[in-house]
């Protein structure tokens, strides 16, 4: 290119002297370096990519962000797309009231009727099962409950309540929030405590209390098994049909909201459901264990 544009000013009569051309080859440098930092990874395939679809907002759950899943999951996508995903960690709750807000393009949570209810409103579309895994009711090693004796997690519960034991609950309209008050009215009603301690944190943070207050907790399983070597705890119930925890998938309408990165919501979906996003999701591992199944669990709440 440099000769060619030296050919062109000589026609002209324009050559530059020594100075000139050392101007002209800094002027080449830079240009190059700006264009490098403009181009999207990925490669030539994407460059063609709108700036505007180059990051896609996704609102999640702090389950899949504390369990260490999205680090995994993500980078291989971000390289095909040739796009960043932006994650915001919460609650369901939350996730879904940002997808409603059109402040994401599309939310990965976990509590079925919330996202069944968020869909009719006519906030989200196409909705996919992606994966799943189970809760799990964790407390003190030493049992003074008697959980581990309980016949399932609702008499779990209402176990830890009747010792007056402590609880800490999410208390932040979180899928497990929502999982736990569905075990309470099975468990016949909340009863009120002095040890029920609504904490309206994440997951991560609410099994730290847990375990400084030598307290129970109703945990998914993906953040208990990143967490465990780091808390006095143990796994007291588990197994229960009820305990199933899947997770879908919804993008958030762009009929309500034309702003949004509606390509890169599509994109995203497609790929987590994917042969290689789901294989991917079941090759995630933490000390170990299996984390999360691609699909749909067997029995769903």
């Amino acid at each position: 290119m440099r000769k060619v544009l030296l050919r062109s000013w000589v026609r002209a009569g324009l050559a530059p002297g020594r100075q000139g051309v050392a101007a002209l080859l800094c002027a080449l440098v830079l240009v190059g370096v700006a264009r490098a930092a403009e181009a999207p990874p990925g490669g030539s395939a994407v460059a063609q990519r709108p700036a505007s679809e180059r990051v896609i907002r996704m609102a999640t759950t702090t389950s899949t962000e504390n369990s260490g899943l999205l680090g995994w999951l993500l980078p291989p996508f971000e390289k095909v797309c040739g796009c960043s995903v932006r994650v915001v960690s919460v609650g369901t709750g939350a996730a879904l009231k940002l997808g409603a807000n059109g402040d994401a393009d599309l939310v990965l949570v976990h509590a079925r009727a919330a996202e069944d209810r968020f869909v009719a409103a006519g906030h989200g579309v196409d909705r996919r099962d992606v994966m799943y895994n189970d809760f799990v009711l964790v407390g003190p090693k030493a049992d003074p409950a008697g959980v581990r004796s309980a016949g399932n997690a609702a008499s779990a519960l209402r176990a830890v309540a009747g010792r007056q034991q402590r609880f800490v609950s999410r208390g932040d309209e979180s899928g497990t929030h929502q999982m736990e008050l569905d075990l309470w009215k099975s468990a016949g009603g909340l009863p009120k405590w002095a040890g029920y301690l609504s904490a309206g944190r994440g997951m991560g943070e609410v099994l730290t209390m847990a375990s400084e207050l030598q307290a129970y907790a109703l945990t998914d399983r993906g953040t208990w098994a990143s967490m465990r070597g780091r808390l006095e705890l143990a796994v007291l119930s588990e197994g229960d049909p009820a305990l199933a925890n899947p997770y879908g998938v919804i993008a958030v309408n762009p009929a309500r909201h034309p702003g949004i990165n509606a390509r890169g919501a599509r994109e995203l979906i497609d790929w987590l459901t994917s042969p290689e996003g789901q294989a991917r999701i079941a090759s995630y591992k933490a000390g170990g264990e299996t984390l999360f199944f691609p699909g749909v669990p067997k029995v769903t709440r």
